[in-house]
């Protein structure tokens, strides 16, 4: 079974940077688009950013200017660059990735990591 692992999470304040990471901990034969989504409470889960083939990248608008996203292909991980954080990023991070696992392919997602911006 694939798992994709996160880290990075914690405790900044407003202005502050955190950078999470997210790696697949299974033997793959192929990455497609990786992302990140977030959830606050009470809160749907909303897109944050994904990156595609050929380092693609796409924000939603909130974030734009101030996260980035890149891979590792080394790692076969995703990594997401947080600056200047507001506390309305607050939130749990999830990774997400499309996973060619066992000769299929797959979306999976990771546990989350809680990001919490706050003075």
């Amino acid at each position: 079974q694939a798992q994709l692992q996160e880290s990075g999470g914690g405790l900044v304040q407003p202005g502050g940077s955190l950078k999470l990471d997210c790696q697949a901990s299974v033997r793959i034969f192929g990455i497609g688009t990786m992302g990140w989504y977030r959830q606050a409470p009470g809160q749907q889960r909303e897109w944050v950013a994904t990156i595609k083939a050929g380092n693609i990248a796409n924000y939603t608008e909130s974030v734009k200017g101030r996260f980035i996203i890149a891979r590792e292909y080394n790692r076969h991980a995703v990594n997401l660059q947080m600056n200047n954080l507001k506390p309305e990023d607050t939130a749990t991070y999830y990774c997400n990735a499309d996973l060619l696992v066992g000769g299929s392919w797959s979306s999976y997602w990771g546990q989350g990591t809680q990001v919490t911006v706050s003075s």
